[in-house]
């Protein structure tokens, strides 16, 4: 009997002493992390900014994954920066940064920091700013309205991958409008058709224009929308 006790109570101290060097390798530190990027951007002044007071909107926009890293000139192939080369003018300012990554996701925390330069060394009214993306810029974007609700009086998203579970945290001032082709195979409608359903259910205006046969390049009909540009510059905060 006593030789049971003995070993069971060996058994309960190496048990203990298992324990205590286990616990010896959880260690409690921490780490102040700097990460820097490096944004090359075109800035657009609309056409009567240099001759009249007063402040201006401002549009971001987030190109897609194929204009990312390279030329920077890439990103003029597609939304508002081509609009621009072909000589449509715009009642704000435009703010076209480009990914410099290939194949990582946009930075959003730096994206904010350059927007923030630019607003703060330009005139323009932060009560109307607006971001824009498409592809990659439009997930990008979804992910803009999730970290920084409070930032922008509108958005417009084409085709872009969405935060399904955390729709709640957009703000429920931000106006918004949705593009997306129904045979995009690339980024599924139903990444897009979720989200429009989950932010109505929620009460949310958002407007949603769905493009029968079309597929992935949706954002070529989405930014030939006049009313879009019309309809951006008509937003406004109400802080």
């Amino acid at each position: 009997m006593q030789k049971k006790i003995n070993g069971a109570l060996v058994l309960v101290f190496v048990l203990l002493l298992q324990a205590c060097e286990a616990q010896s390798h959880l260690v409690q530190d921490e780490l102040e992390t700097v990460t820097t990027e490096n944004l090359k951007y075109y800035l657009y002044y609309p056409e009567d900014y240099f001759d009249t007071d007063g402040d201006f909107g401002l549009l971001l926009f987030l190109h897609g994954g194929g204009e990312s890293g390279g030329d920077i000139g890439e990103i003029k192939k597609n939304g508002p920066p081509k609009m621009l080369v072909e000589g449509k003018q715009f009642p704000f300012l435009i703010l076209a940064p480009q990914n410099p990554h290939p194949k990582k996701w946009w930075n959003t925390d730096a994206v904010v920091q350059l927007l923030d330069s630019v607003v703060d060394t330009n005139r323009v009214d932060k009560n109307r700013i607006y971001v824009t993306g498409l592809s990659r810029g439009g997930s990008a974007s979804w992910e803009l309205a999730t970290q920084y609700p409070k930032k922008f009086a509108a958005m417009a998203v084409v085709c872009g991958m969405t935060p399904l579970p955390y729709a709640h945290w957009i703000d429920e001032d931000l106006q918004i409008w949705v593009f997306h082709g129904d045979q995009d195979e690339v980024i599924d409608v139903e990444q897009s058709d979720k989200m429009v359903r989950k932010l109505r259910e929620m009460g949310r205006k958002v407007r949603y224009t769905k493009y029968k046969g079309v597929g992935h390049n949706a954002w070529e009909r989405a930014y030939a929308t006049d009313s879009l540009y019309t309809w951006l510059a008509d937003q406004k905060r109400i802080n």
